[in-house]
């Protein structure tokens, strides 16, 4: 049986299922057979920010259970709509890194392509959720613009794909892209940020493989899972196709309280990966966006627990867990000799202690 064998799929091609998706509140409460009490503070997060769910990411997640790890991702609540100190709509101050529309440039040797605003699955705890997309949408001329400012920047030698998501974008353009990409000499690898093979597998069609298997570049794709019960047979299967098509394939998740804050559930999540043929690479501590904030896991717990899974995980089942800290050209560790209280004069930590999360309660009470 070969790779492309194992794509099929009752629900059909990923371009309906991107348009057929869960829009609202109501929709979702009535899908997994939940009381309509959450409807008045879904409403209010949803005003905010929308909801979007795929009904391939929807038959995940349990029915009639109010504390559900994949829910709690996309379920809108009241307490988004608090103001609280810390928490700001650009916590990475992406704004400052940004030489062209659709163009990141913070670290010396890669830089990031918004290839899409839009996204298959808006999750809750978003970093991008107020970014302005709109003003990273670039034109056929512009992104000849970005082309021309990577031809002329020889230390680049990495392109990462982001957004939003960037398979949403159709493949036709995506091929252009990546073969324009292709003739920069100068440029080894291309990276995929994307979510999109987790929430709508089927987007791992034919065309994408492609595309992909065309190009000279060294291909990595960073999924992002937070959680095993996002990877059934289907993400496997589709993990599969991008693996024959010789894409290296790794995942980054963020440290979600409620989610996945557990030794338990990251076990899970990286035996899951493996299984699938995927290395954990990032654990992200949790950025302190407005709107999410009962989502934050205060650096110290994340330590505590990156330490208690080294006696369940080997190394190479590991992620690593980091923080952006704006103004810095990496990624910085936070454990070993990068733990919090190095960190304490860079970044605040917020957490457990700093903003309890009384939905949490609520919903383990109600269900």
């Amino acid at each position: 049986m070969t790779p492309l064998a194992l794509h099929s799929s009752p629900r059909g091609d990923w371009r309906a299922q991107l348009r057929d998706v869960i829009r609202s509140p109501e929709a979702l409460l009535d899908r997994l057979g939940l009381d309509h009490e959450w409807l008045p503070g879904a409403s209010d997060g949803h005003a905010l920010f929308s909801i979007r769910v795929p009904e391939a990411y929807a038959s995940r997640i349990r029915p009639e259970d109010p504390n559900d790890p994949l829910l709690r991702q996309v379920l809108p609540l009241d307490s988004e709509t608090d103001v609280l100190d810390g928490y700001v709509t650009d916590p990475l101050e992406e704004a400052e890194h940004t030489p062209l529309p659709g163009l990141i440039h913070k670290y010396t040797n890669r830089v990031l392509l918004m290839a899409s605003g839009g996204c298959a699955i808006n999750c809750r705890y978003c970093f991008r959720r107020h970014f302005p997309y709109e003003d990273h949408q670039p034109s056929r001329a512009q992104w000849q613009d970005i082309l021309d400012y990577l031809r002329a920047d020889e230390r680049i030698h990495e392109v990462i794909l982001s957004g939003g998501d960037p398979l949403v974008s159709p493949d036709r353009r995506l091929a252009w892209l990546v073969e324009s990409l292709g003739e920069i000499p100068h440029l080894k690898r291309l990276r995929i940020h994307t979510r999109l093979p987790v929430v709508i597998p089927d987007r791992v069609n034919a065309e994408l493989l492609d595309w992909l298997k065309a190009t000279r570049l060294q291909k990595v794709l960073v999924i992002h899972s937070n959680h095993a019960n996002e990877l059934d047979t289907e993400v496997a299967a589709a993990m599969t196709r991008l693996k024959a098509a010789g894409v290296t394939l790794l995942n980054q998740s963020v440290i979600l309280r409620g989610v996945n804050d557990s030794v338990e559930t990251q076990t899970s999540l990286a035996e899951r990966l493996f299984e699938c043929g995927v290395l954990p690479y990032y654990l992200h501590a949790f950025d302190p966006v407005q709107g999410a904030a009962h989502f934050a896991v205060s650096d110290e717990d994340a330590c505590a627990l990156m330490e208690a899974l080294l006696e369940h995980l080997p190394g190479f089942l590991m992620p690593r867990l980091v923080r952006e800290i704006p103004g810095r050209r990496s990624k910085t560790p936070l454990s070993g000799a990068h733990s919090p209280g190095h960190l304490a004069d860079h970044a605040q930590t917020v957490g457990h202690d700093d903003h309890p999360d009384p939905t949490r309660a609520t919903l383990i009470a109600r269900s």
